[in-house]
């Protein structure tokens, strides 16, 4: 394994020092309070979180300052409270266009537009979670939403900023780490509690900011959950995957075989519980910062630790070609394998600074660094499996321009690095080393009721794995443009198109192994291409006080698109699949609305509701796999400034559309309701939140998800969740 790990990288691990001396000795300047006016830089979103009565600035990143998306879902306040899930998929799985991976309720990774893996980047305060999510469905996000304040799905061609990866779209997950404001009475605390009765969950969080004097704010944070095994609505296999078993009974009975014939009978009625599907997650963290008028940077240290159980596939086995069984194995085959758990650990270093120039051409400067060592254990029972080991570092640097008579952009860098490896039977990926180095700008001209945008970047990446004595080099170009226009004060239509490239990632080209988490021996190609996509989507909304409105049309053309095809070939009693390219095309749409109903006394009703649908071919080939289905969700609320009630249905599709070696999914429909209550108004966090999901009781499974014929959605669930701040 390479250990050409970056100096920057390392010196931020080893110290995360707070990199702002000489200031402390400078005269002091006047301190930002919370509250406090926002700089011109700075921007106050009007549904963010308050405390202490006054709104909490937030220094942004470029998509919160200019207005380069046709669409943004944001997830915060009491919404967050009330759809917090261990995982960041199942989080956000009700906003429009968002799907989960929902491998198990340890491992969820958000799916937009369809897209997922390699074409989502997952981001923490504008940089990437810097873990190994995007090799395998059952490897965990490492960001616990129980620390985010604020989460923004992006969506559309501008999110190329983020990266060439980012052609689906971006999760962006704000905390308070590293702190933003100086508290306006010398100290923050927030602390959040949950019950979660599906999987007996319990789970704590806290954070505290104080001051120190002379801008200097410290913070320190941690949070702890633990759930049991997943309770679900119906039978825990899918009814393909019941039917087989039933089979298997059948044919052990014909042959005599009593005990494996009451083994698949047992398992194709299995009911109640899914085995092996128990979470234990916990996080620690610190952070300090120094904030002036027109100067502000600080640093964080943070430990993510997370166990939790791999549900097994029906029939899947962990002997590979050419071993020998061990003592006490063929025991074990004959009563089922070893449970499957993983253990995970994260320790993650960040850096963030913005100088704001007080005239000039450019309004300011920032800087955000990230680097992390990140281990995972995969135990086949007690024994160790696979150990996959990740070195990663992400940074990028901003010059945001001053507003020049409706002009405004910025330009920046961004690089990557990671150095990865994996040991043991089932390391279906060689060690190697992926650096990527980006430039990108983006312009935005305001002419009256018209808008133009423009961006466009050029990356450089480099993939080695010196096992193979392979090294690829790519270099992609990305442009984007958009226009949109305003109908009325309070109404506009737009167009984006784009023009994007993306670099085949380490998975793809150099794969060749088995693959027990999505049940297939999978085989890259060291000589794949770029990428290439033609992108445009078309959109309406409306903001007005009494109604929001926004119905998003999107088509993706790609030449050379990379997927996994099934081939004829067995390799390790798995089925063997290639990484080959084809044309593709992606098209569907999104929508979302919210319309006041009435108004009486204290109260506000409202209703809203959520559609969206994905449609997805390989030229020559049939349906990509794993596309959500059409999935439309209703909601009436009535709302006051203490007491919030809700209740909601959500319906989803059949999903029959699917590709070789794919079993449809049956649809289903969800009945939620909840009930918020805020002591002291929604001008403060602090709420109680009684939630429950799935009232009746029903099958629910995600398409999305490799793992849907054996891990249903939750059963009924009633959740209660306490936030209290100040």
């Amino acid at each position: 394994m390479s250990h050409n790990f970056p100096l920057v990288a390392r010196a931020l691990m080893s110290s995360c020092s707070l990199a702002a001396g000489p200031a402390l000795g400078q005269q002091s300047a006047p301190v930002p309070q919370a509250g406090a006016q926002a700089e011109p830089s700075q921007h106050v979103d009007p549904h963010e979180h308050h405390h202490g009565g006054e709104a909490i600035v937030v220094t942004g990143h470029l998509i919160r300052e200019l207005d380069l998306l046709a669409g943004k879902s944001v997830l915060t306040g009491t919404e967050l409270q009330r759809d917090l899930r261990p995982q960041l998929g199942d989080t956000l799985a009700k906003l429009p266009g968002v799907s989960a991976t929902s491998f198990s309720p340890g491992a969820s990774r958000p799916v937009l537009r369809g897209f997922q893996g390699e074409r989502i980047r997952v981001l923490t305060d504008g940089i990437g979670s810097i873990d190994v999510s995007n090799t395998s469905a059952d490897h965990a996000v490492t960001i616990d939403p129980l620390t985010a304040e604020r989460m923004e799905v992006l969506r559309g061609p501008a999110v190329l900023l983020f990266g060439g990866q980012a052609i689906g779209g971006a999760v962006n997950v704000i905390d308070r780490r590293i702190p933003r404001i100086v508290p306006e009475n010398g100290y923050h605390v927030d602390l959040i509690g949950g019950l979660g009765s599906a999987a007996d969950e319990r789970s704590v969080g806290g954070g505290v900011d104080f001051a120190l004097g002379g801008g200097l704010v410290a913070h320190v944070d941690g949070s702890y959950r633990e759930t049991d095994d997943l309770r679900v609505g119906a039978y825990v296999l899918s009814p393909e995957f019941r039917a087989a078993q039933l089979e298997i009974a059948e044919e052990e009975l014909e042959k005599g075989h009593d005990e494996e014939a009451d083994e698949a009978l047992e398992l194709a009625n299995l009911r109640g519980k899914i085995p092996n599907s128990a979470t234990e997650q916990k996080t620690v963290g610190a952070g300090l910062a120094l904030i002036r008028d027109n100067f502000n940077i600080g640093s964080s240290v943070s430990l993510f630790d997370s166990r939790y159980g791999v549900p097994m596939r029906p029939g899947a086995h962990h002997h590979h070609e050419g071993e020998e069984p061990e003592e006490g194995e063929e025991e074990e085959a004959e009563h089922g394998e070893a449970p499957v758990s993983i253990d995970l650990r994260q320790v993650r270093a960040d850096l963030r600074g913005e100088y704001r120039f007080g005239g000039g051409f450019f309004e300011s400067a920032r800087l955000r660094i990230g680097a992390a060592d990140y281990e995972h254990t995969e135990f086949e029972g007690e024994e160790v499996g696979t150990l996959f080991k990740s070195k990663g570092a992400e940074g990028r640097l901003e010059l945001v321009q001053r507003d020049h008579d409706g002009w405004r952009g910025a330009t920046g860098a961004q690089y990557f690095y990671r150095d990865f490896e994996a040991v043991g039977a089932e390391a279906f990926l060689p060690p190697n080393t992926t650096s990527q180095l980006g430039l990108f700008t983006l312009q935005e001209f305001a002419l009256g009721d018209l808008g133009i945008e423009g961006s466009a970047r050029i990356e450089r990446t480099v993939a080695e794995s010196e096992p193979l004595e392979v090294e690829r080099r790519f270099t992609a170009f990305s442009l984007a443009a958009g226009a949109s226009y305003a109908l009325a004060p309070h109404a506009e239509i737009g167009l984006n198109l784009s023009r994007t490239e993306r670099a085949p990632s380490a998975e793809e080209l150099f794969s060749n192994g088995p693959h027990i988490a999505t049940q297939a021996f999978e085989i890259g190609d060291p000589n794949l291409g770029k990428e290439k996509s033609l992108g445009g989507e078309a959109y309406f909304r409306v903001d007005r006080r009494n109604l929001e409105f926004g119905l998003t049309a999107f088509l993706n053309r790609f030449d050379d698109f990379i997927y996994e095809s099934a081939t004829d070939e067995e390799e390790d009693e798995l089925p063997v699949f290639r990484y080959l390219q084809r044309d593709a095309t992606y098209y569907g749409f999104e929508a979302e609305v919210s319309a006041e109903l009435f108004r009486t006394g204290p109260w506000r009703f409202v209703a809203d509701g959520v559609a969206d649908y994905v449609r997805a071919t390989v030229k020559g080939v049939g349906p990509v796999p794993r596309i959500p289905p059409l999935r439309l969700l209703g909601g009436l609320e009535a709302q006051s400034n203490n007491l919030d009630g809700r209740i909601e249905v959500e319906w989803v599709a059949d999903q029959h559309r699917v590709a070789e070696f794919e079993t449809p999914t049956d649809g289903h429909t969800m009945l939620n309701a909840s009930l918020a209550w805020r002591p002291w108004g929604k001008r403060r966090e602090t709420a109680i939140v009684l939630s429950a999901n799935n009232l009746l009781d029903v099958d629910a499974r995600r398409h999305a998800s490799f793992t849907k014929d054996f891990v249903p959605l939750a059963g009924r669930d009633i959740r209660l969740s306490a936030r209290f701040s100040f």
